[in-house]
């Protein structure tokens, strides 16, 4: 089969504070289990994003800190490169919106959007903070939704209906700033013409039905019957600046943070090109039809990604229902599928920074196994339903599958194999039984292969601890250390067939567990780097500071098949593959919960 180009694009994470492991696990861990498999099935995948890094919360947030927004961007933008670097993000580039890489590319986007006539000026009333005279944006004013009657609907969304919303048609709006109630003022800004593309956009999701993800298809299905122009430009002085004469200089006027982030797929990839020495090498995933793009994120971004995104690329490319032509860049890509999660709550309670419910990804990390994280948001996250965190659940999955499956699976067949042979024993004759389990273990790919390819991580994830457990019931009927000195050549064919197994199980854990199965690699004597793992890279650009990118070279030895073990390779006892938590870790982590 021939290598196919995977553009992977997990959302960007905003720049306003640490990550929790509420947000990594919509956006995060599933790209980057994606792209694992994708890249050992010998696709050319990249993976792009970075941290979104404009609009009013941000200055929110500095102003509470005493610092700039650039100051206070500069800061988040590095401690979350550091976060998903520990998580073992295997981005192509992870970079920030504040590069004028970025600005060029999306002024050029809205430009092209402008051209073609889908968007428009218009008088609109803006709420701003009658205490600082500030804009509000409309995430952080709260209020009565109109339609449905919640309580909790936001000025821009509805979580609890789904529907678009204006914070002026809110009953009883507020700030969730201060509290106060907001001013709305006339003020004057762009808007993109969102119903000039529902033929077009109603027609593009056609195609999709069957194909995403149940909840994603009949929400983006709901948004079109109802669309609205949306406001693209802000009442603000950070962000990209409005690529027109009479705004481009103005300091009160920047384009919406909204608009110019999802750009940032593009420029990401823009920016990887221009880094990789090759300034075109972008559009073999932009501009090739027959190449595919995943987007990844949780559901409150599904509006963005799944609706907003593609109607701004159609836009561009001249293909909208009132036609035009394609911009500089060419004609783009629309995504192949938005593969959207749903919430995360821990411990029965919604994730929140400020309430303190709450563990970040630097703190987990310091304490428990990357690859403990990463394996229980693959069998336990909240890939189709909201799931909830909890310790008990995370300690039981981490001793009883991790540990006493898995790790017990490497450890009694390599440690009795270098304890007694010190090397991999060649095989003798196989017996059907052999034969069948070997069997059983190269199908495994093709079935955990399929089930990854559609980006469903719980199936794949069990499908392949299966193998494990199958592999464990051979070693354990099989008993070699009963052969040791009756039949030891029946004993070294044993030894060989589970050390196979145990081969191709690192390698259908891989795209869940990169740092463990880097490990097992190195256990049976395997030689260059097996998972590939991101680096922190400083970066520089003319007139700004330097800057944290993740990067890598994920061109490794890891392939999505089964590959004969070497006999005669030299093994040394194994050291254990995860560490056992007390029941005590419950309690403990609790009482922090309830500390905090």
């Amino acid at each position: 089969m021939s290598s196919r180009h995977i553009l992977t694009a997990p959302a960007w994470p905003y720049a306003n504070g640490p990550r929790h492991i509420g947000h990594v696990s919509g956006f995060a861990l599933p790209a980057d289990m994606f792209s694992r498999y994708q890249r050992m099935a010998g696709n050319k995948v990249l993976m792009v994003s970075g941290t979104d890094e404009h609009g009013t919360p941000i200055q929110v947030q500095a102003d509470k800190e005493g610092v700039s927004a650039r100051e206070l961007a500069d800061r988040y933008n590095r401690v979350i490169a550091q976060d998903l670097h520990g998580l073992g993000m295997s981005y192509d580039l992870f970079t920030r919106t504040t590069t004028r890489n970025h600005y060029a590319v999306a002024q050029e986007i809205f430009k092209g959007l402008y051209d073609n006539g889908y968007v428009f000026e218009k008088k609109t009333m803006g709420a701003i903070s009658p205490s600082t005279g500030r804009t509000l944006p409309d995430r952080y004013i709260e209020g009565t939704c109109p339609i449905c009657g919640y309580d909790g609907a936001r000025g821009d969304q509805c979580d609890n209906c789904g529907n678009q919303l204006d914070p002026i048609d809110l009953i009883n709006p507020r700030s969730r700033i201060n509290g106060e109630t907001p001013k709305f003022v006339e003020t004057e800004h762009f808007f993109l013409d969102l119903p000039a593309f529902s033929e077009t956009l109603g027609s593009w999701l056609q195609g999709k039905e069957g194909l995403w993800r149940p909840n994603v298809y009949k929400f983006t299905r709901n948004l079109l019957d109802d669309m609205q122009p949306r406001p693209i430009s802000r009442d603000l002085d950070w962000g990209v600046p409005v690529p027109l004469p009479g705004w481009i200089d103005r300091p009160d006027k920047r384009l919406y943070v909204w608009f110019d982030a999802v750009v940032g797929y593009l420029s990401a990839s823009v920016e990887w090109a221009r880094r990789s020495g090759d300034p075109d090498a972008w559009r073999a995933w932009w501009q090739n039809p027959d190449a595919e793009t995943y987007y990844f994120m949780g559901k409150d971004n599904i509006v963005f990604h799944a609706e907003i995104w593609p109607a701004m690329l159609l836009g561009y490319n001249g293909e909208g229902d009132k036609g035009g032509t394609a911009g500089s860049l060419g004609k783009l890509s629309l995504p192949t599928e938005v593969v959207s999660s749903e919430f995360l709550t821990m411990e029965g309670k919604k994730f929140s920074s400020s309430r303190q419910v709450v563990i970040y990804v630097r703190d987990f990390l310091e304490r428990y196994d990357v690859d403990a994280l990463r394996y229980y948001i693959a069998v336990a996250g909240p890939e189709n339903q909201d799931t909830d965190f909890t310790w008990s659940e995370f300690v039981r999955r981490n001793n009883d599958e991790l540990v006493a499956t898995w790790g017990n699976l490497v450890n009694r067949s390599i440690s009795f194999a270098a304890k007694n042979i010190g090397e991999i024993p060649a095989a003798g004759e196989l017996t059907d039984l052999d034969r069948d389990i070997l069997q059983r273990s190269r199908k495994a790919f093709d079935a955990v292969g399929a089930e990854l390819a559609r980006s469903r991580f719980k199936n794949a994830a069990n499908e392949a601890m299966r193998t494990v457990a199958e592999a464990n019931k051979y070693l354990s009927e099989q008993a070699p250390w009963k052969l040791k000195n009756d039949d030891p050549e029946r004993m070294k064919t044993i030894l060989h067939v589970a050390l196979q197994l145990v081969d191709d199980a690192k390698s259908l854990l891989t795209p869940f567990l990169p740092g463990s199965s880097e490990k097992v690699h190195r256990m049976l004597g395997g030689q260059g780097e097996w998972s590939g793992a991101p680096e922190i890279r400083e970066v520089a650009e003319e007139g700004g500071p330097d800057y944290p990118v993740l990067t890598g070279s994920y061109d490794t030895e890891a392939r999505w098949e089964s590959r004969p073990i070497a006999a005669g390779t030299p093994l040394a006892p194994p050291t254990p593959l995860f560490a056992k938590l007390d029941s005590s870790v419950v309690d403990e982590e609790l009482a922090r919960l309830e500390q905090s």
